[in-house]
C-alpha cells in the first residue's frame, strides 16, 4: 500500500485524528478507513516503529476523495512523483521569492 504521506505533515495518531475530525468518529472508524477505506479511498497512513500515523493533510485528501466519490465524481489520484513535482515547483517559487531552503543557495 503506498502512502504520500511526508513525514514533515502534521502527523497524528490514530486516535488523536479521531478526535480531530467533526463528530469524533472512534479509533477504530480511522483504522478501518485506512485497512478498508471507504468508496474505493484509503486513508493514507505511515508506521512509525510500531505506531501507525496518518496526518491532517492525509485526512483533508481523504475527505476530498470520498465527498467527490459521493458526488458521483472521478476519485482524484496524485502519484507519489506528482506529488513530489508539485513540492519542487512550490519550493522553486519559495526560492525565487527568497524563503525557504532554495533561498539559501
Amino acid at each position: 500500500m503506498s502512502t504520500n504521506i511526508s513525514v514533515d505533515e502534521e502527523l497524528l495518531t490514530l486516535t488523536e485524528a479521531s478526535h480531530r475530525l467533526p463528530g469524533c468518529p472512534c479509533a477504530s472508524s480511522i483504522w478501518r478507513w485506512y485497512r478498508r477505506g471507504i468508496r474505493g479511498v484509503k486513508l493514507e497512513t505511515l508506521a512509525i516503529a510500531s505506531r501507525r500515523y496518518t496526518s491532517v493533510e492525509a485526512i483533508r485528501r481523504f475527505i476530498a476523495a470520498t465527498t467527490a466519490a459521493a458526488d458521483g465524481q472521478p476519485v482524484p489520484v496524485r502519484t507519489a512523483r506528482r506529488r513530489r513535482q508539485a513540492i519542487e515547483a512550490a519550493e522553486r517559487e519559495l526560492g525565487r521569492e527568497g524563503v525557504g531552503r532554495c533561498a539559501e543557495q
